[in-house]
């Protein structure tokens, strides 16, 4: 075989995510965030996962004050739903659910109140932040969850310019035993070249436990075909992920 028939089977060969085979990250219970829509949109979304190598999914709809007041109930009665619609459709799949909370002052009062938070896995809480302005609580957030025996999963960190501009933080927050979940997509440079190259970055220091897709639409894996297809995604497979701890 030559080399350029070598070269044309490889490039012939399907998208794949594996051995990845969970996602952390997602936005896929129908009507309560800024996710999907319909329980359809849902199911063609994880025909595609499942295209791509993955078994299981922890989905993680918004939870934020102002925006997407949603509670446990709303989020697993939601869940329940796209599990029925999953079995009756034969999507050979699993799906948790938990919840993106937003760090704001709602958030401190949750835990200053010790109503549980939704976890995945090894009692694992994903938040997320303002992606400008560093929150003024946020060492308050985190050291109060690591405190009441949460470990703490900063989501997609490389799309926070704060934390772009600030390497003391990024310091101060590895040595914080805070868990980093990359979005997959930032390595195709969709949210921004800067966004692209500050995930390169906490790639090249190995300090990546988590990736996840956020996807909120059929859009976010039609990016992830170009994904997979990139230097540091294949980088990013040689560090010692948790996502397959999940299973």
């Amino acid at each position: 075989m030559s080399l350029l028939d070598i070269f044309k089977k490889k490039s012939l060969l399907p998208p794949s995510v594996l051995p990845l085979e969970v996602d952390i990250h997602s936005h896929l219970i129908p009507g309560i965030d800024d996710g999907i829509q319909t329980i359809e949109e849902g199911l063609d979304i994880l025909r595609a996962m499942v295209d791509l190598g993955y078994k299981k999914i922890i989905t993680t709809p918004h939870t934020m004050m102002e925006s997407y007041p949603n509670t446990p109930e709303i989020i697993n009665n939601g869940l329940k739903s796209m599990r029925k619609a999953i079995e009756q459709s034969n999507i050979p799949i699993k799906m948790e659910a938990a919840t993106e909370y937003y760090l704001d002052e709602s958030f401190i009062e949750r835990l200053d109140n010790d109503e549980p938070l939704m976890t995945f896995g090894d009692n694992y809480v994903l938040f997320e932040t303002s992606c400008i302005n560093e929150p003024p609580f946020l060492k308050e957030a985190t050291f109060k969850m690591t405190v009441k025996g949460y470990k703490p999963v900063y989501a997609h960190p490389e799309r926070y310019l704060y934390l772009i501009e600030n390497d003391n933080l990024l310091e101060e927050m590895v040595d914080r035993d805070i868990f980093f979940q990359l979005n997959l997509n930032s390595l195709s440079g969709v949210y921004s070249k800067p966004v692209q190259k500050f995930a390169e970055k906490l790639i090249d220091r190995k300090i990546v436990s988590f990736v996840g897709t956020d996807c909120h639409h059929f859009g976010h894996m039609e990016y992830l075909e170009k994904t997979t297809q990139t230097k540091h995604f294949k980088k990013l497979l040689d560090l010692d992920l948790l996502n397959n701890t999940l299973l």
